[in-house]
């Protein structure tokens, strides 16, 4: 098993800026792959990004591309989601993921239990 946890949600205003954080348990964390998703009310879960074990790999949905980086410190077993230029559209929880393998393919294996970030307009 894998604990995540999220920090670093909150209200922020439109084109302003937050730094998401999620920290993993285990002894193994530079061998998943890692990824953020987020879920609006009454939408289904998306796909924001992902970031390869090493780190030297990254890919971002379409919607958030240019404006949100993911990256990680296998040091400190945390992976970071920095969001800038935000939108009212990304107002949604936000969650933290990891695949068992170091190549993002979307299959998920454990999920944190997410935290809110809310753009104002």
């Amino acid at each position: 098993q894998v604990q995540l946890v999220e920090s670093g949600g909150g209200l922020v205003q439109a084109g302003g800026s937050l730094r998401l954080s999620c920290a993993a348990s285990g002894r193994t964390f530079s061998t998943y792959a890692m990824d953020w998703f987020r879920q609006a009310p009454g939408k289904e879960r998306e796909f924001v990004g992902g970031i390869s074990g090493s780190g030297g790999i990254r890919n971002y949905a379409d919607s958030v591309k240019g404006r949100f980086t993911i990256s990680r410190d296998n040091a400190k077993n945390t992976v970071y989601l920095q969001m800038n230029s935000l939108k009212p559209e990304d107002t949604a929880v936000y969650y933290c993921a990891a695949e068992k393998g170091r190549l993002v393919t979307r299959g998920v294996d454990y999920w944190g239990k997410g935290t809110l970030v809310t753009v104002a307009s």
